[in-house]
């Protein structure tokens, strides 16, 4: 029986945080204190449903991003259609549905 990790570096993966917050983003790297994101986005609720926002206004959304894993309660791979609209988001290319 083949075991598939449930996300890898490269992947699109959700975190929720501590504080409530949901994250998307690229994962980079990973160790046993911290997770490195590219270009993490808040999930955020709008009258359309879900959306996607900047996780951070004051910085430059392309950078590395390190969290530190004390403050994530939850990490999984990013459902597909959420992880299309992100990519749809972060990258500028229209995804079908």
């Amino acid at each position: 029986m083949l075991i598939e990790a449930p996300y890898k570096q490269g992947d699109t993966v959700s975190f929720k945080l501590s504080s409530g917050e949901e994250i998307v983003a690229r994962l980079e790297k990973e160790d046993s204190k911290s997770y490195t994101l590219k270009k993490p986005m808040v999930l955020i609720a709008q009258q359309q449903g879900l959306g996607l926002a900047p996780f951070m206004f004051s910085v430059s959304p392309d950078g590395k991003f390190v969290l530190q894993a004390n403050s994530v309660s939850c990490v999984a791979k990013t459902e597909e259609e959420i992880g299309k609209q992100y990519l749809s988001q972060t990258s500028g290319i229209a995804i079908p549905s």
